[in-house]
C-alpha cells in the first residue's frame, strides 16, 4: 500500500477566538452575522457558534481555556501585532455586495468601502472585510 501523500482535508471545522467582552462578541456573532449558538461548554467556558458546516468558538480570556494565554503567553488578548486570529472568512451565497454593505452599515460596522477580489477555497471572487468588536478580521466571501 502506498504512503499517503496528503491529508484528506475537507474545509474549516472551527476557529477559536479569545475574547475580552463575551456579551458584545456573542451579540455580534449571533445578531449581526446570524451564527447560531450550538453549545456552551460550561466546564471550559467555551461558546460554540454554528456557521454553516463549521464553528466559531469564543473563549473568554478570564475563563478556563482563556487563562492558558494566547500569542503573548499571558491572560490578556494579544496586541494587534500578535493576534490569535488574523481573520475568519465566511462563505456567503448569494453574494449581493450592495445589500451586504448596507446591512453592515445598518449595524454600525465599517466595512471596506470598495469591493475586492480575493482568493478563497473556491477560487477568486468578491469579498468584503471588516472587524468584530474586538478587532478580529471577518471576511464575507462569495462562493
Amino acid at each position: 500500500m502506498a504512503a499517503t501523500t496528503s491529508l484528506p482535508l475537507l474545509g474549516i471545522d472551527h476557529v477559536v477566538i479569545r475574547v475580552r467582552d463575551l456579551d458584545s462578541m456573542l451579540d455580534f456573532y449571533t445578531t449581526v452575522l446570524g451564527c447560531e449558538l450550538a453549545k456552551h461548554n460550561e466546564a471550559l467556558d467555551l461558546w460554540h457558534l454554528r456557521v454553516g458546516n463549521g464553528l466559531i468558538d469564543l473563549v473568554p480570556v478570564d475563563g478556563v481555556l482563556g487563562k492558558l494565554g494566547g500569542a503573548t503567553g499571558d491572560t490578556a488578548p494579544p496586541a494587534a501585532s500578535g493576534r490569535n486570529v488574523d481573520h475568519v472568512a465566511l462563505k456567503v451565497h448569494p453574494f449581493d455586495a450592495d445589500a451586504l454593505l448596507a446591512y453592515l452599515k445598518s449595524h454600525g460596522i465599517e466595512a471596506r468601502a470598495t469591493l475586492q477580489t480575493r482568493f478563497g477555497a473556491e477560487g477568486n471572487g468578491p469579498s468584503i472585510q471588516f472587524r468584530d468588536p474586538e478587532g478580529n478580521g471577518i471576511e464575507l466571501k462569495s462562493c
